[in-house]
């Protein structure tokens, strides 16, 4: 204790703080110390501040305090505090005993993965005292959190002002003219140059809903690997060593992106225990933190297709029923697995061509979640700035992120992805095996939500004429629910009286 507190008295007054030292909060405090700037760290066990110094105490911007009053003391003003704790009511708590300690102009920043209606009602209740919120999504996980994140601030620009030099400083970065992740951090060695994955958002809880979406998409790119990895597994009856170099092979092509990357070692990975490869010892019950359901819910709210994203979250949990389903494959009967009809080499691309059309399906549903939760909230999106902030630091960074980027820079007010030359262009090139691995998947009794749901969706968003004329139709039958006409403006509805026998139309305005 007499080392912290000796540090107290002859304190210079720190540039930053953070409160909530578990795996992240430690990870981004330690990020934030390699480049210069000094930190103040707090958690509510004293204990566990201390084992983090005592790790750290070659880290001389590093500091630590007993209470909170000694904590917020220890900073320079305006303040700048991160609270990293669980999501929900401990950070209302934190922020509850923080207020007391604060003046106005000070700033708090919540980077864990809030709901962003609880950011903007946080927002809002501090902007009236006079405080700062920012709202901002923290992506990469431990290892991006810190040796340098991707990084979604929201809140007011006075605010983002005043930690836009650390967010800059602490991102991941990328190469200017490629796009590619910069690596080579270290402890003590950021990373010096390139692009930041850092951007201001936007006002109250955009930030958070980036993060949001960004996480939505998430669960569809895990869940279309997932896919191709069983396709390759059932249908082309490849190990998991085999599949493993496939998907490195396929990293050095246009499914570059960290996932696929970690798909790769991790098929290619022997359990210690038994010597069996990794993965075939795991058990195939999924878990998930919520932030996917939110992207569903939210989808549907706002009446946003997004049925990759949705399917995905249904996947996790068919999987989570595993005693449920394990009865289930003794009762019910499905297809037997028909013969390979083509090369394993046909197989293999025909599946990395589904797995990029379903990619591109997937980011262009949340690309319009994003465009109309901006016109929901009158936030002001960039949207190619936020695929660039994606392209390092975060779980779903890719190359293909660099052709979002410039998708957006074609087009600002770009309405969807499909839309876009570059995208058009891809789709066309690689629908055929798309279709084909769908057909395959569903003639052998083997799941593909994604990527069914993916051309599903691309179908239904390049059709001008759907079936749902006969839905409303209906709808006006059993509900009087009225109908609009091919042969009147939009906007003026009608009703047909079914009940009476020459059934007379009448004009709704």
């Amino acid at each position: 204790m007499s080392v912290l507190w000796s540090e107290l008295m002859n304190d210079t007054h720190k540039e930053i703080g953070l409160i909530g030292l578990a795996v992240m909060g430690q990870n981004l405090a330690l990020n934030i110390a390699d480049h210069g700037f000094q930190i103040s760290v707090f958690n509510r066990t004293y204990s566990k501040t201390v084992d983090f110094l005592d790790r750290n105490s070659s880290t001389p911007t590093l500091s630590g305090y007993e209470t909170l009053d000694a904590f917020v003391s220890s900073l320079k003003r305006p303040c700048k505090i991160i609270i990293m704790v669980q999501a929900g009511k401990p950070t209302d708590l934190v922020i509850e005993s923080l207020i007391p300690l604060l003046q106005k102009n000070d700033v708090i920043i919540d980077g864990g993965n809030a709901k962003w209606t609880d950011t903007i009602r946080r927002e809002r209740k501090l902007a009236d005292l006079g405080i700062h919120f920012v709202g901002s999504g923290v992506s990469g996980g431990e290892e991006g959190a810190r040796f340098g994140p991707s990084l979604m601030p929201g809140g007011s620009s006075e605010a983002w002002n005043q930690i836009k030099d650390i967010w800059l400083s602490i991102s991941a970065k990328v190469n200017a003219s490629t796009g590619k992740p910069l690596s080579g951090a270290k402890p003590g060695k950021p990373v010096d140059g390139g692009v930041p994955c850092a951007a201001y958002i936007g006002a109250d809880g955009s930030g958070h809903y980036v993060k949001m979406v960004h996480n939505g998409i998430e669960y569809a790119d895990m869940q279309m690997i997932c896919e191709a990895y069983h396709m390759l597994s059932s249908v082309g009856k490849l190990s998991a060593n085999q599949i493993g170099e496939i998907f490195k092979s396929w990293n050095e092509g246009i499914l570059d992106s960290f996932l696929i990357e970690i798909t790769g070692d991790i098929l290619c990975q022997k359990d210690p225990r038994s010597g069996a490869p990794f993965v075939d010892v795991v058990l195939d019950t999924a878990g998930q933190k919520g932030t996917g359901k939110w992207t569903s819910v939210n989808a549907l709210d706002m009446g946003v297709p997004a049925p990759t994203v949705a399917e995905a979250v249904f996947a996790r949990c068919l999987s989570a029923v595993k005693e449920e389903r394990a009865k289930a494959a003794n009762i019910l009967s499905g297809v037997a697995l028909q013969p390979l009809e083509c090369s394993i080499d046909h197989l293999i691309e025909a599946i990395r061509d589904a797995l990029y059309c379903s990619k591109i399906c997937s980011y262009a549903q949340g690309f319009q979640l994003m465009r109309e939760a901006q016109n929901e909230y009158s936030w002001e999106l960039n949207f190619g700035e936020i695929a660039q902030i994606w392209r390092g630091g975060c779980i779903i960074r890719a190359a293909f992120l660099q052709k979002i980027t410039e998708a957006f820079e074609r087009d600002p007010a770009l309405s969807n992805l499909l839309l876009d030359d570059y995208f058009k262009e891809s789709i066309s090139k690689y629908q055929r095996n798309w279709r084909e691995v769908v057909s395959i998947a569903v003639n052998s009794g083997i799941p593909c939500p994604t990527f069914s749901s993916a051309v599903a969706y691309y179908d239904g968003y390049r059709n001008a004429r759907l079936p749902q004329n006969l839905l409303q139709a209906q709808r006006d039958y059993f509900g009087a629910h009225t109908y609009e006409r091919l042969d009147e403006p939009r906007g003026t509805f009608f009703h047909l009286d079914w009940l009476n026998e020459n059934r007379p139309e009448s004009r709704m305005n």
